[in-house]
């Protein structure tokens, strides 16, 4: 990945948030700016939000994750079919989040690699594990908030389709993105997300 930023646990309160994402998308690619649209949803409730600290939570995390792609997604995201959608949303949020990012590239991609096709809580058990050894803020967190952070990983993954619900061991389902999304990826220089979701070495 190009850019490194910081580890964050901050994922802990946020969700898939698919609809969000498309109607964010939506707006973008009728020409709404930013502000314009920070600007709806605080007058609109546009995501149909709780509470307006849930709305701005809403909106400050989906509008990051679509800014983390290039905006040459738009007609791309919008011609392709749902499955594609929610991997498009996928990857925005590994793409924003690193440490999910990395979650995985190093856990599901090596399941596919390898031919397994179920992620166990052991996987995650490892993965922090070794995020512990190797960064000092990881090492910092409690045990409370890493058992959070991989409920909201799992989360994620079940809202994209990838993996299964279930109480232990969930069936991994091969991401298969529509060819104009592997070829976007491709233009963007975007390998890395790309071989994380069709788990390629």
């Amino acid at each position: 990945m190009i850019e490194k930023r910081p580890y964050s646990a901050g994922a802990v309160k946020h969700s898939f948030w698919f609809m969000e994402f498309r109607k964010v998308v939506s707006l973008r690619s009728e020409g709404k700016t930013w502000e314009e649209i920070k600007r709806l949803n605080e007058e609109q409730n546009i995501f149909g939000a709780p509470t307006v600290h849930r709305a701005t939570q809403i909106f400050n995390t989906v509008s990051a994750r679509v800014k983390s792609l290039d905006d040459s997604f738009y007609p791309v995201f919008e011609s392709c079919d749902l499955a594609s959608q929610k991997l498009f949303a996928l990857v925005a949020a590994m793409t924003y989040d690193v440490l999910f990012g990395e979650f995985v590239y190093e856990v599901l991609r090596e399941k596919l690699i390898i031919g397994s096709n179920e992620l166990a809580e052991s996987d995650i058990r490892i993965f922090f594990n070794n995020k512990q050894q190797q960064d000092d803020k990881v090492a910092d967190w409690t045990d409370a908030t890493l058992k959070r952070l991989g409920a909201t990983y799992k989360s994620l993954l079940y809202e994209a389709g990838v993996i299964s619900k279930a109480k232990n061991v969930r069936e991994i389902y091969k991401p298969l993105p529509d060819p104009a999304m592997e070829r976007w990826m491709k233009d963007q220089g975007m390998n890395y997300q790309l071989k994380a979701i069709t788990g390629v070495r």
